[in-house]
């Protein structure tokens, strides 16, 4: 399977000039840093070995947060600290997704659609909860926004 960043490299181009207009500053930096993510790009280091001498030279990460070779561990280990937070009761997964006429509406206003999608996912399962014909109770609830799809689509929805 292809990396992202050999994907980036291979069809970016193409698809900055395509769709220059529509792509936030930010996504560019995003795409920029992972196409060059441990390569000369950043610059590098040399390790030696105290016993035998031996040399590695190891390219530097971009260390971007959306790059997924940067931070695989720390999306590992920021998992783990959910999970040691667990208490021993029934979880459930709800998913809210926008209708795909919405999307590009979305992509435009990020910052205040985002975060406007996780309050009202929020207030709409807490009011659920809340009515005594469902549960009659209140929920804690941990929020994560993801805004692309597994198959790589723009496609913001809440876990």
């Amino acid at each position: 399977m292809a990396e992202l960043a050999e994907v980036f490299r291979t069809f970016g181009p193409q698809y900055l000039e395509r769709f220059a207009e529509q792509i936030l500053p930010s996504h560019r930096r995003a795409m920029a840093d992972i196409a060059a993510c441990r390569t000369e790009v950043f610059g590098g280091h040399v390790a030696q070995c105290e016993r035998c001498g031996y040399q590695h030279y190891a390219d530097h990460s971009c260390r971007n947060r959306s790059c997924p070779k940067c931070h695989t561990t720390d999306t590992e280990r920021w998992l783990q600290s959910r999970q040691a937070e667990l208490l021993p009761v029934a979880y459930f997964h709800v998913v809210f997704t926008l209708p795909e006429a919405l999307r590009e509406a979305v992509r435009r206003n990020q910052k205040a659609l985002y975060n406007a999608l996780i309050k009202t996912a929020a207030q709409a399962l807490m009011a659920l909860v809340a009515d005594p014909r469902y549960v009659g109770g209140e929920i804690g609830i941990l929020a994560v926004l993801h805004t692309w799809g597994k198959g790589m689509a723009y496609h913001p929805h809440v876990h």
